[in-house]
């Protein structure tokens, strides 16, 4: 809308739950309407999506980084127990991450049976454990900094090896039924390896762990192409990925990481390998630009993630022999909440799963065989240009979980109370007072589904102190900014409270100053 010479944009207001869940029904109608046009019936893909499943990693819910740093953010959590309450919270918003993948060191549980135990009481399992040779340990005797598996030293490679074995049994205890491996082995420079001979030694060393799978099991074997070896990793691709899975046996498999390959890499046609020998075992979610960014699934090419869904529903409906996939998701949360981008890319990867179930492959087939590369062409870009957002929503909604899981999410106070309540056990927790003058809708909502605490103040608390009070003019931001950032200063100085009372003015001008300079900072 603009007046004069300015432009003023309208501050989008709440949409009541019931508005949202009648244009969901209209959505979903007129989608239904579409594909019915088309053929396809919505209720198949509607209950495929339903059971569509990724585990969540329990080292992606606390913020990320890079080799220059890190920005950490209030409310993360500082344990394995608090990373647990949030992959819950995931799985109840989205409906379909019912299992959490374990990183051994970083998450070894102290009592893996009371762990188990407690992920039940959550809704929750364990898929693959996840082994660490990558980097070295406090304590540990040995260093992998030339290798683990790779190393000319056997007794940097037994210790490895033990490292493994232990990681399976820590998985027996939690329910896991695969290991995951990853090895960051490999050179800088030429002439620091045997090219030939430290391929080897990875495979003896995996024969080793292989043998002591227990009963049902399987191993995962994971390439990339480079990083922290800049040279020659040892597991750079996936045929050499191929080839340890191969010589090992049948229950060890290929895992394939979005984001461990070079650009432009035509991920879906090494899927499409994988498949047709019966090696496909897994996949960690993510998205990237130019490495293993571990971005947003979806975020960069939304496309190529649709044609590797593509594949694996074709293998799933003509059931491939071997084929039982282990979806995980593997990123790092470097500038948003890790919660927020995990439901983000849960939801995109059930938009990417339903759009492949939209492809007519028997079509498909006959335009393929007739060499009418434009249909061909057409048959995929109608399946992935349709917008399946309320399909997904109703599975969702059909599983108990959100019709849109940020916005639940956010509506929901977990994360400022989560911050609160984190930096209560950590011994300096923020006061926050929320104010009204009615018992407003609004106000009563944040209150019982934020899961805040009620309190009622009917008299003056005994030795009150005098109460300093300054209104500033919701259009002089920077002195707002100041007398706010000045405040705080004051409360890591003296027992002061400091309190930010604000109007709800038409254009929201102070609530939009609070969100993006006070709660922030805010300890």
């Amino acid at each position: 809308m603009k007046t004069g010479n300015s432009t003023t944009i309208a501050t989008p207001q709440p949409v009541p739950i019931k508005a949202n869940l009648a244009d969901h029904e209209r959505d979903l109608a007129a989608l239904a309407e579409r594909l019915d046009r088309r053929g396809q019936i919505i209720e198949r893909v509607i209950e495929s999506v339903r059971r569509f499943e990724v585990a969540v990693p329990s080292w992606a819910f606390g913020s990320g980084g890079t080799r220059f740093g890190r920005f950490p953010m209030a409310g993360e959590p500082r344990n394995l127990i608090e990373k647990m309450e949030d992959a819950a919270v995931v799985h109840r918003l989205t409906g379909g991450t019912p299992r959490v993948s374990l990183h051994i060191p970083w998450d070894e549980p102290d009592d893996p049976a009371a762990l188990r135990q407690l992920a039940a009481e959550m809704g929750l399992g364990f898929d693959a454990v996840n082994s660490n040779t990558f980097q070295d340990q406090p304590g540990q005797r040995l260093s992998y900094k030339l290798g683990s598996f790779s190393h000319t030293d056997a007794a940097v490679r037994r210790q490895a090896i033990d490292h493994h074995l232990h990681v399976i049994e820590v998985g027996k205890a939690l329910g896991a039924e695969a290991i995951t491996v990853w090895l960051a082995d490999g050179s800088n420079y030429p002439g620091q390896m045997s090219l030939r001979r430290s391929f080897d030694r990875v495979r003896d060393c995996l024969s080793e762990v292989y043998a002591a799978l227990p009963a049902g099991w399987r191993l995962f074997t994971e390439h990339k192409p480079y990083e922290p070896a800049f040279y020659a990793s040892v597991v750079q691709d996936w045929g050499s990925s191929l080839l340890l899975a191969q010589s090992l046996g049948d229950r060890a498999q290929c895992l394939v990481d979005l984001g461990h390959h070079l650009p432009n890499t035509n991920i879906e046609l090494i899927v499409a390998r994988l498949l047709g020998v019966g090696k496909l075992g897994g996949f960690h979610f993510n998205d990237s630009k130019y490495g293993d960014d571990d971005l947003t699934a979806g975020s960069i090419k939304p496309y190529a993630l649709f044609l590797v869904f593509h594949e694996l529903v074709q293998a799933e409906r003509e059931r491939l022999p071997g084929f039982k996939p282990a979806y995980m998701i593997d990123q790092s949360h470097n500038i948003k909440d890790p919660l927020e981008d995990m439901l983000q890319t849960v939801d995109q990867l059930q938009l990417a799963y339903a759009k492949a179930h939209l492809v007519d492959n028997d079509v498909l087939e006959v335009y393929q065989n007739s060499g009418d590369v434009v249909m061909a062409e057409r048959i995929l870009k109608d399946a992935f240009e349709t917008d399946v957002r309320p399909l997904v929503a109703e599975a969702r909604l059909r599983n108990g979980a959100a019709l849109d899981p940020v916005a639940a999410f956010r509506a929901s106070g977990y994360r400022a109370r989560k911050v609160a309540e984190r930096a209560a056990k950590a011994g300096h927790a923020p006061h926050v007072l929320n104010m009204t003058a009615t018992p407003i809708p609004r106000s009563l909502a944040l209150t019982l589904y934020g899961e805040l605490d009620i309190s009622v103040i009917d008299t003056k608390p005994l030795g009150r102190q005098p109460i300093i009070t300054k209104i500033v003019s919701p259009n002089s931001m920077l002195s707002l900014i100041g007398v706010t950032l000045n405040g705080i200063s004051n409360l890591n100085k003296t027992d002061s409270f400091f309190f930010f009372v604000q109007p709800m003015d038409k254009n929201k001008t102070v609530e939009k100053i609070n969100n993006a300079y006070f709660m922030p900072g805010f300890r």
